[in-house]
C-alpha cells in the first residue's frame, strides 16, 4: 500500500481507527483497532491509544459495545486512554504487565478471548518490549502485530525493557505461524496493512541481522576490550550510532541508539 496511512475497514472483522498523533516514533499515528465478529453486538477495542484531539470521543461514539480492551504493551500511545474508555464502556482492559489491566487478569500466552463468537489467540511476542504481546485472528488469517511490525520501516527495540534476544526468537514465531498456513496478513499498530507477511518477517530478521553486525563491527572499529580506551562506557552506545546509522536523519538517532544499547548487550550475552 502506497500514500498516506489513514486506516479503514479491513476483512470482515476489522475496522482501524487511527490516532492524530503522527510523529517520528508513530508514523501516521497509533492503530487503534476495533474487531467485531459479523452479526454480533460486542467489539474488541485492541490498542486505544493517546488523548489527543478527541481520540477518546471518536472511540467512545464509533465503538458501540465494547466486551473487552486489549492492550499488545505498555507505551503510553497505546494504552493512554485504555482506563478511561473501559470506564465508559463498562468493561474490562487486559494486557500482559498486570499493572496495566482493569478489572481482569492478566494475558496469557496461547490464551483464546471470545467476544461474541470473535476469537483471538494471544501470542507473546517480546522484544519491542518485555510485556509485547500479538494477536492472531484465526478467521481473517491476520496478525495484529503491536509495534513488534510496524507498516513502514523496522521497530525499535527498546533498550533495557527490549531485548534483543526475545526479539529474534519472536519474530521465528511469528514466521512459524505464516508458514504454518495461519497466518497471512499482518495488522500493525502504526502504519499501513502488511498484505505479505512472510516477506516482511523475512526482511525484518535479515535487516535486524545486519545492523547486529554492523554495530558488531564499529564496536571493534571503536576499539579492544568492554570499553575502548577513551571512550567512556555511556558514551559508547552513541558513538556506534554515529557510524552505524550515519545515513539516517538524526532525528531517529535517539531511537537508534535504544536499539544499540539492545544490540550490544545482546552481543555481550552472546559472547558469556
Amino acid at each position: 500500500m502506497s500514500g498516506a496511512w489513514t486506516g479503514g475497514d479491513f476483512g470482515e472483522r476489522g475496522r482501524c481507527l487511527l490516532a492524530p498523533n503522527p510523529g517520528i516514533m508513530t508514523l501516521d499515528g497509533t492503530n487503534t483497532w476495533v474487531l467485531r465478529e459479523p452479526g454480533a453486538s460486542a467489539s474488541v477495542v485492541v490498542d486505544p491509544g493517546p488523548i489527543e484531539d478527541g481520540h477518546l470521543d471518536l472511540l467512545d461514539e464509533a465503538t458501540g459495545d465494547v466486551g473487552v480492551i486489549l492492550l499488545t504493551h505498555h507505551h503510553f500511545d497505546h494504552s493512554e486512554v485504555a482506563a478511561e474508555l473501559a470506564e465508559r464502556k463498562g468493561c474490562a482492559v487486559r494486557a500482559f504487565d498486570p499493572a496495566y489491566c482493569v478489572g481482569a487478569d492478566p494475558l496469557t500466552d496461547d490464551e483464546v478471548i471470545d467476544v461474541g463468537g470473535l476469537q483471538l489467540q494471544v501470542v507473546a511476542t517480546p522484544g519491542h518490549t518485555a510485556d509485547s504481546v500479538s494477536f492472531l485472528l484465526p478467521a481473517e488469517r491476520v496478525l495484529l502485530s503491536g509495534d513488534m511490525v510496524l507498516g513502514r520501516g523496522t521497530t525499535v527495540v527498546a533498550h533495557p525493557d527490549g531485548r534483543l534476544g526475545p526479539y529474534f526468537d519472536s519474530i521465528e514465531r511469528m514466521r512459524a505461524l505464516v508458514t504454518a498456513g495461519d497466518v497471512a496478513t499482518i495488522w500493525p499498530a502504526h502504519g499501513p496493512v502488511l498484505d505479505e507477511a512472510g516477506g516482511v518477517l523475512d526482511f525484518y530478521l535479515a535487516h535486524r541481522r545486519e545492523r547486529l553486525e554492523q554495530v558488531r563491527a564499529a564496536f571493534a572499529q571503536l576499539g579492544e576490550g568492554p570499553f575502548p580506551e577513551g571512550i567512556a562506557e555511556d558514551e559508547i552506545p552513541r558513538r556506534v550510532v554515529e557510524i552505524v546509522y550515519a545515513d539516517v536523519d538524526e532525528s531517529l538517532w535517539d531511537a537508534a541508539e535504544l536499539s544499540v544499547q539492545a544490540q550490544l548487550a545482546y552481543l555481550r550475552e552472546s559472547a558469556g
